[in-house]
Parts: structure tokens; sequence; C-alpha cells
């Protein structure tokens, strides 16, 4: 049976985070939520992506509201101790936390869902209560006020039912009963709750109309306590001695906040320093069959968006809407973005969507392949071939693999503008990212590379690859040689072969010709 008032769990659990070698102090966030505590601002809604430490800022309010333990041996050794008032709130109120997540091992309907919640808080208000006279046909509302106590209402994953496509006739039941619950009572002195999805808006507003919310969108309060800091990112490597924040930021920067704050997946990065490499955390946490089914949607309008965005490029939209609890599949190119933003996929920021990190890049690769995409499928499933011919020198086939690319039906690898010919590139070898760290536009001798591919084990080669339109592969292959595009990999990669990729494309007779060298 789950316990739901004053339980000791939250203690415990924060109790485990902070004695844990990457703990990382948010408890500043404190001394803003202390300020709404019996206030009209008392009603808090923070949603963000998986993985970004909501749970944990809700274990750790609930140790320090609860009056079920004493979390000062805790919270004395934290930076909310330096506060003046850190001492008023400590372990003074009932607190009842919920994670909505939690749920039965066997098959249910939502009317036990719900009634189980409400057994449980009933349950505990008798035993916390047990004088207090309760009438079996009162609310649940009513059962609070007779207690004529003050409580802290901390609800994780407020939205579970909504993402996870559960009781969807019910969906309005369940804003019904937390408006009941909450909206207008004395006894509520704080109700925060966390989730992924903004709260659902009805025809004539909201069910919980009460609640702020503070959003990945728009969020410009909370924003420096859900994830990581560069400045907290740069302290861990520190205390790990054996990575440096250059490699941690290449895989995992590119989050950005309303204001513009960088802010790194916190998971993510713990687990790349506990292990001391960097790859792809995020297969465990969040489907990336969620974004793929959004794509079918609208595949498109979108695919050529997707394709300048694994290129590296910005594209530019504005989200005006936020994608909400039970909105349902998006299907417009904003609805699409929307979702995608709200659930970490992608980042925005000053009207412009991008694929954040070298994390989410392999992600979206995985998804490339999937037969929806049609050419673009048939693309990336090639890149390894591509690789494997550029390693052995092989000309012909990057030559057959550049012209499949090029006669595909994808109109933006056309070569209309200045990036097709780099997208062309960027597909062709996607498969090389898991390997490869690929850096556009890197300086390195006494110009800029066009791609540099910085081999992530020893066995493998680097290469540089410079790309022409209208010129000889011999021009191309002398730049790399007179700019000296090579100095860096030779510093880097002491005593290894570097090896030199010209690829030019003929507008006039529309062909490819490439040359590879060692240097």
């Amino acid at each position: 049976m789950a316990i739901y008032l004053n339980t000791s769990k939250p203690y415990e659990s924060y109790k485990e985070l902070v004695n844990s070698r990457y703990f990382v102090d948010k408890t500043n966030i404190i001394e803003e939520v202390n300020e709404r505590i019996s206030t009209n601002d008392k009603y808090v809604c923070i949603t963000r992506p998986r993985r970004f430490g909501k749970s944990s800022i809700i274990n750790m309010l609930g140790a320090y509201y609860s009056k079920a333990v004493d979390s000062s041996d805790i919270f004395n050794e934290l930076e909310i101790s330096k506060n003046r008032k850190y001492k008023e709130n400590l372990n003074k109120y009932n607190v009842i936390k919920i994670d909505f997540s939690d749920l039965p091992d066997e098959s249910f309907e939502y009317s036990e869902y719900m009634n189980r919640i409400r057994n449980n808080i009933e349950k505990d208000l008798l035993k916390f209560y047990p004088n207090i006279p309760f009438d079996k046909t009162s609310s649940l509302s009513d059962k609070f006020h007779s207690t004529e106590a003050k409580f802290i209402f901390i609800f994780d994953e407020w939205d579970f039912i909504f993402n996870r496509g559960l009781f969807e006739e019910h969906h309005n039941d369940f804003l019904e009963f937390l408006r009941l619950l909450l909206k207008d009572k004395p006894y509520v002195a704080l109700a925060y709750m966390t989730g992924i999805l903004p709260i659902k808006k009805h025809s004539s507003g909201s069910a919980l109309n009460m609640f702020e919310e503070f959003t990945f969108l728009k969020d410009r309060k909370f924003e420096e306590y859900f994830g990581f800091t560069e400045e907290e990112v740069r302290d861990l490597c520190i205390k790990n001695k054996n990575m440096k924040y250059q490699e941690l930021e290449s895989w995992y920067n590119g989050y950005m906040t309303a204001t513009g704050l960088k802010i790194y997946n916190p998971r993510s990065v713990v687990l790349a320093l506990s292990n001391n490499y960097c790859q792809s955390y995020w297969t465990n946490t969040g489907a990336m069959d969620e974004v793929l089914e959004y794509l079918k949607y609208n595949i498109l309008e979108v695919r050529d968006d997707v394709i300048k965005m694994v290129n590296g490029e910005d594209v530019e939209i504005e989200i005006d809407e936020e994608y909400r609890a039970g909105q349902g599949q998006p299907r417009t190119r904003e609805e699409i973005y929307s979702a995608m933003i709200v659930l970490g996929f992608l980042s925005y920021y000053e009207g412009l969507v991008k694929i954040p990190n070298n994390e989410l890049m392999k992600e979206f690769k995985k998804a490339l392949v999937d037969e929806s995409f049609g050419e673009v499928s048939k693309i990336v499933k090639s890149s390894e071939t591509m690789l494997k011919a550029t390693v052995k020198g092989d000309n012909e086939t990057v030559i057959k693999i550049l012209h499949e690319v090029h006669n595909s039906e994808i109109p933006i690898l056309k070569y209309n503008d200045e990036n097709s010919l780099s997208c062309v590139i960027t597909l062709a070898y996607l498969y090389a990212r898991n390997t490869y760290r690929i850096e556009r536009e890197e300086w390195s001798g006494k110009g800029f590379v066009d791609f540099s591919f910085h081999p992530r084990r020893n066995r493998d080669i680097p290469f540089i690859i410079e790309l022409k339109k209208d010129e000889s592969v011999d021009a191309a292959l002398n730049q790399i040689k007179e700019k000296e595009y090579a100095l860096k990999f030779k510093k880097e990669y002491k005593d290894r072969e570097v090896l030199a990729v010209a690829i030019c494309y003929n507008s006039k007779t529309k062909e490819h010709s490439c040359k590879i060298e060692k240097i």
C-alpha cells in the first residue's frame, strides 16, 4: 500500500542523491518556493522533458517541508542553509507526496487507478487524525477540511495518463479531481506539481487555471534548477579528473532556456562521468518512436527540415502554442516541433529550432533509417558503405553513392543553395557518427575545414573532407595542403596518417568526382 502523507521516502531518496559523487546542489529553489506558501502564488506547475531532474527536486522539497523527518542533517550543509529564512519552513508541514506513475502491477481501469489514490489518501488521513470523525459520504476535500490543518501537496508525473495515452475518455475527470482537491482550498499551503506536458486547456480555459505554469519554452523563473548549467558541468569534470569538459560539451550541450541559459541533461552527464565515456544514454529513458510517429503525419513538409537539422543547421519557426496534455497526435509542422521540443528532442531559442547535441543526433540517425523516410532511409543505410569506401580510398564507390544521393527525389539535395552539398555529405556519412566526432567549419592550420572526422577509436584513421563546386579535385587537395588543414590532426593524433578527401561537383555535367590521399 502506498503511503502519501508524511512519508520518509522523499528524505531517504534525497539523502542518497546528496551522498552521490556527482551531486549538484539545487536547494536555492527552496527560497523561491517558500515565498509562495500560503499566498495567491501557491499553485506551481513545472514541466520539463524526461531526465531533467524533476523528481530530484520533488524529493528535495518533500524532505525539506515534511514534519515526518528531521532533515536538518542534510540541509544544514547545503546552499539553502545560508538563507536567513531557512528554518522557517524546515520540517513544519504535512506533506502529501504522490507519484501518479506509480501503478498497480496488474491491468486496471481508470476507476481502480483513482480509487487506489483516494483510498490511500483517506487511510493516511485517518492514521494521522484518528480522532476526527470522517463521514463516509463526504468528499475528499471535506475530509481535509475537517483536520483543520495545512498541507503541502507535491505531485510527480501529474500528466502520466496523458503522455501514456491511458484512459483518454477520463482525462477531463482526472483534471476535475485535481481541481476539486486543490482549487481555492484553505488547507492548501502549497501545490507543487511536475510533469512533461503543460496543462491541458479547454475552450473555456483550464480546469487547473489556478496554476502558474513554468514550461520548457517559457520558464524564466526556475530555469537554472532543471538541468545542469555550464558552470556546474565544468565543476563536475574537475571532480571527475578524467573527463574533459570539451568532450561532454560536444556530446550533451545544446539546450537553451527562454533567457538563453545553456542547460545540460543531468542524467547523461552523470552517466558519462560515472563511466568515463561519452555516448548516447537516451535510449533507456525516452522513446524516439514517439517522435517518429509524429513525423509520419507530416513527413513531406518536415523531412527537409530534419535533413537541415541533421546537417547542423537551425530551422526557423515560431512556436506560439505549446504541445499540451491531452492534445492528441500533432499533425501540423508547428505542432510536431512543439511536441518534440516539449519532449526534449529539439532545442528552441528565439524562433530557431535545432537538434541540440550529438546524443540526440544519434537518435535522429536511428529514426531516419525507418522506411517511412523513403529515399532518406536508403541514403542513411548506405552511409556505412560510404565510410568504409572512404577509409579504403575507394574513389569509385564514393562517387557512385554521391551520384545516387543526388539523383534521389529529395529537393533539398539538388544543390539549389550553398548548403545542399554539405547536406548530401552529412547524410552520406551519417553512419560515421558512431565512431567519429564530426565537426563542420573547424579551424585548423590556416583556415576552416569543411568537414573534420575525429576518430573515437585508436584504430580508426582521421580524415578531412574539402568540398568544391565546379572546381577540380586537385584544386581541393592543394587547398588542404597549402592551408595546412591537417595541422590540428597531426598535433592531436601524433604519428598517425591523415586522409585528405576532395569531393567536387560539376554543375554542368551533373557529375561528382573524388580523390583521396594520405598526408
